[in-house]
């Protein structure tokens, strides 16, 4: 399916490695001139020479970092109007809450919620005028199933997915879509990670620990990065106009929910 995206700007936020990384890698996949984005040069190479082998394009590469104005001004600078916008930042560690002062706060919020909403107003109204535009929050599942020990990342996420909410019944008339999508269990670092100190926390093995972490997943497998960027590529398609303001779940049918 020719997603009608050949040759559109996009910016795809900390896209060195993980989800990011197979969002550029599907979007340069559709013929789009992709902007990568890392804190690390070295690593955003590799990622950049993986884009090119695998698609035939070169990228744009932009070592900044987001939790900062002047990094989101770098990333500004080198794409001032892009056609689609994949918001994107690693979250805070999971912990206790009774740990959390000002400044725990402060940081998760700044990675969260505000670096991508200072980034969405910044292109927004350039997209509306030339009247296309998608932009993709990476989120979390956590923003609709919350967990305590998770608290400092889905109070910002869920802050920025209700200012995407808002914004996007405004900017729908203009061809400007808003959606987000909440991973959960996907073949990520990340993932590892959270495996890595599950075990650590209850004392049982790696294996054990991703037993458990598979349990309330449906599909008893991890979802796969390449699945997560396809979801991401398609509501960056024209043909996906008439979809804005969802929350799309990626979770191998984890949520419990019905709504």
């Amino acid at each position: 399916m020719d997603l009608n995206i050949a040759g559109c700007k996009a910016i795809v936020c900390a896209s060195s490695r993980g989800l990011g990384k197979a969002c550029a890698m599907a979007l340069a996949a559709e013929g789009c001139e992709v902007f990568i984005n890392g804190r690390d040069a070295a690593s955003l190479n590799e990622t950049a020479m993986a884009i090119r082998d695998s698609t035939g394009l070169e990228v744009i590469q932009v070592v900044a970092d987001l939790n900062t104005s002047a990094g989101r001004e770098t990333l500004l600078a080198a794409c001032p109007a892009p056609d689609i916008l994949i918001t994107n930042n690693g979250g805070p560690a999971p912990g206790k809450f009774q740990d959390w002062d000002l400044d725990c706060w402060q940081q998760a919020l700044e990675a969260n919620m505000l670096g991508a909403i200072l980034l969405i107003q910044a292109v927004v109204e350039g997209m509306r005028e030339r009247r296309f535009g998608r932009i993709v929050n990476i989120t979390s599942a956590m923003v609709k199933s919350p967990r305590l020990p998770m608290g400092l990342s889905t109070a910002a996420r869920a802050g920025l997915t209700a200012f995407s909410k808002a914004l996007s019944v405004e900017v729908i008339r203009d061809n400007v879509t808003i959606n987000n999508l909440l991973p959960e269990r996907i073949a990520t670092d990340r993932l590892v990670y959270m495996t890595s100190q599950l075990a650590k926390h209850k004392g049982i093995s790696l294996e054990e620990a991703r037993a458990e972490m598979l349990k309330p997943v449906p599909a008893r497998r991890f979802g796969t990065p390449e699945e997560f960027a396809a979801a991401c590529a398609f509501l960056c398609a024209a043909q996906a106009g008439y979809i804005t303001g969802q929350n799309l779940q990626l979770d191998g049918g984890a949520y419990t929910g019905l709504i």
